[in-house]
């Protein structure tokens, strides 16, 4: 038996592929269309080519050690804590390698949270082996911004050496005045007393890193990826300041640093994003004179893809999120449970969070490959331009001052706003796609299961001195699902609002806008009412009345609308339908059509938002 492996040949009898070839077949499509009309744009205004080459000479950029897994974290933010501490000791059963202790009026408290109390903190550790190599992670607000100082007597009491404890504390006074559009104090009291802070947990023993570089700041308020590392940078470099103003040796201080980045369902986005951060803050620390180290990086799946109806889908934009962070070398990934959006996640949301990862990890082996992205044409040229965008950002930022003064003079925040309104733009039109949401509803799921637990409230800070405009975390999906949360409390009352489809024709003729008409409407509450074809103008009007739908539209191919349209809209219109839409663009039809009555044309990239809200209007 020979042990040496034959060729394969078969690829060398094909000549080598090359772009032209490429470009000649896709302009073939095309049929003169213009090629950009494959080009794609971030909310940064990148460009994403339809294809790249192979970068070559690239090279993997230092994050995990080789082969190392990222911290399973898992949230432990249940208000009685009793019974987060219950959580966490399942969770640490069953694969969780780090916790992640969410006290309420912290950033990322989503409305929940433990209480803000030494005893809390006592209670919702009893049992766990902290310094049995666990990661453990504060996410703090103004009141729980003493738990460092809890966490040592609670070591002191347990007879355990603050450096056998793997903790992140949290420590982020830019991040959580960001979101509450308010500080305490200035910058430079407010730098004193953090730097105090942090020497002195470092003298207790701790190793660190204490202080975040919070990007979901950013992320949640609907920035831009950009936007977010530039954040993460100039709030870093603000920390590094302050540290070392108490005194702190740089090469120290850069270890007591860390960041945290959302990850979203934009997989090469999301991945280009956190490799972009190692280079930039290895630039950072270049600049001051350091030999770069790899940056502790945080992930968190991000708060603002979540939506409310169709929460499963929730675990596949969880799952993408996750991947595209561990493969961008993310420390440590915290999966938000995918019923956070509705309440406090029960056992099986945690679950599926926690295994979300697991099977990443040990199934799938994502971490036995360090930046398997190197080398990728597109990533690498995505990680180049987030790099370039992100430093000009950030070089922005600090000729405002630093990002608190950039804050205080609103210039960080009018910056995401512009993203954020563009962003609503392409959501409303249903550009940017929210299954289950803004596409695909389904009015008769069902509501998954939360715990029974009340938000937390009355946490706001009361020594405000200086106030300026929120970064306010967001839900993209939350105007559709303010309009399906309407048609719910309509139809308690058995009034839920209709549309009637008046399809035209045979069912070749009416089934594609028929059903695009279907999934319009019903994003945002309004039951469709679907029909045979119709020929007749009698017919069809006879039938609309018996629907007891107030709202029609008509459904068909643009053939079928020159020879019918006209004709059924007169017959609905006569029949007493308040408002009639059709589904397509008009055309050269558009002025006999709504002569006719047709009120509203809908097609892809319209505004579906505006054209939903105003159906309502007309229904009352």
């Amino acid at each position: 038996m020979s042990t040496k492996t034959d060729a394969l040949t078969l690829a060398a009898d094909f000549a080598p592929a090359t772009r032209d070839d490429w470009r000649k077949l896709a302009d073939g499509v095309l049929k003169g269309a213009p090629f950009d009309k494959l080009v794609g744009k971030t909310y940064d205004g990148l460009r994403i080519d339809p294809i790249y080459e192979r970068a070559r000479n690239a090279t993997a950029i230092p994050a995990r050690p080789a082969g190392s897994p990222w911290q399973i974290m898992q949230r432990v933010d249940h208000p009685d804590a009793a019974s987060a501490n219950a959580q966490a000791l399942h969770d640490l059963e069953n694969g969780a390698t780090g916790l992640t202790l969410v006290f309420a009026g912290a950033n990322g408290a989503r409305g929940y949270g433990l209480p803000p109390t030494k005893e809390a903190l006592e209670r919702a550790l009893d049992g766990v082996y902290l310094d049995a190599g666990i990661g453990i992670e504060f996410e703090i607000g103004p009141q729980s911004r003493d738990m460092g100082q809890h966490l040592a007597e609670l070591l002191a009491a347990r007879k355990i050496s603050p450096a056998a404890v793997h903790v992140r504390f949290g420590l982020d006074p830019i991040g959580g005045g960001g979101v509450r559009g308010s500080s305490h104090g200035p910058w430079d009291s407010i730098a004193k007393v953090f730097g105090d802070k942090i020497a002195k947990l470092a003298k207790l023993g701790f190793q660190g890193p204490f202080a975040p570089a919070d990007g979901r700041v950013i992320h949640d308020a609907g920035g831009s990826e950009a936007q977010e590392l530039a954040y993460v940078l100039a709030v870093g470099i603000t920390y590094l300041r302050a540290l070392e103003a108490t005194g702190i040796p740089l090469d120290d201080a850069r270890r007591m640093v860390y960041a945290r980045l959302s990850a979203d369902a934009d997989q090469f986005l999301t991945m280009a994003k956190f490799r972009a951060l190692r280079l930039l803050w290895a630039r950072v620390e270049q600049s001051c004179g350091l030999t770069p180290q790899p940056l502790f990086i945080a992930a968190d799946t991000a708060w603002r893809m979540l939506t409310q109806r169709d929460p499963d889908v929730n675990m596949l934009r969880a799952t993408i999120a996750a991947f595209s962070a561990g493969l961008g070398g993310a420390n440590s990934i915290n999966v938000l449970p995918h019923t956070l959006a509705l309440g406090l996640p029960d056992a099986f949301a945690r679950r599926i969070a926690r295994n979300t990862q697991l099977v990443l990890l040990e199934e799938s082996n994502l971490d036995k490959v360090s930046d398997p992205a190197a080398g990728s044409g597109g990533i690498e040229t995505l990680t180049r331009q987030l790099c370039e965008a992100a430093w000009t950002q950030f070089q922005d930022i600090e000729k405002a001052g630093g990002p608190f003064a950039a804050l205080e003079k609103n210039i960080i925040q009018s910056k995401v706003a512009a993203v954020r309104a563009a962003r609503d733009v392409n959501i409303a039109r249903r550009k940017d796609v929210l299954t289950g949401a803004s596409e695909f509803p389904n009015l008769h799921e069902k509501t998954p299961a939360v715990l029974d637990a009340k938000p937390v409230t009355g946490l706001s800070p009361d020594d405000i001195v200086i106030r300026f405009d929120a970064l306010a975390p967001i839900r993209l999906a939350a105007p559709f699902e303010a309009l399906r949360d309407r048609s719910d409390q309509m139809s308690k009352t058995g009034k839920r609002p209709k549309v009637f489809l008046a399809n035209l024709g045979t069912a070749a003729d009416f089934t594609a806008r028929a059903t695009f008409a279907k999934s319009f409407f019903e994003t945002g509450g309004i039951e469709a009412i679907d029909t045979e074809g119709f020929s007749d103008p009698a017919a069809l009007a006879a039938a609309f009345k018996s629907s007891g739908a107030a709202l029609v539209c008509l459904c068909s191919s643009d053939k079928v609308y020159a020879a019918s349209a006209v004709a059924a809209a007169k017959a609905l219109h006569d029949a007493g339908a308040k408002h009639i839409y059709l589904a397509g663009r008009p055309g050269e039809l558009e002025a006999p059509l709504r002569a006719a009555g047709v009120g509203d044309f809908i097609f892809a990239g319209g505004d579906a938002l505006a054209t939903l809200r105003a159906a309502y209007e007309r229904i009352g």
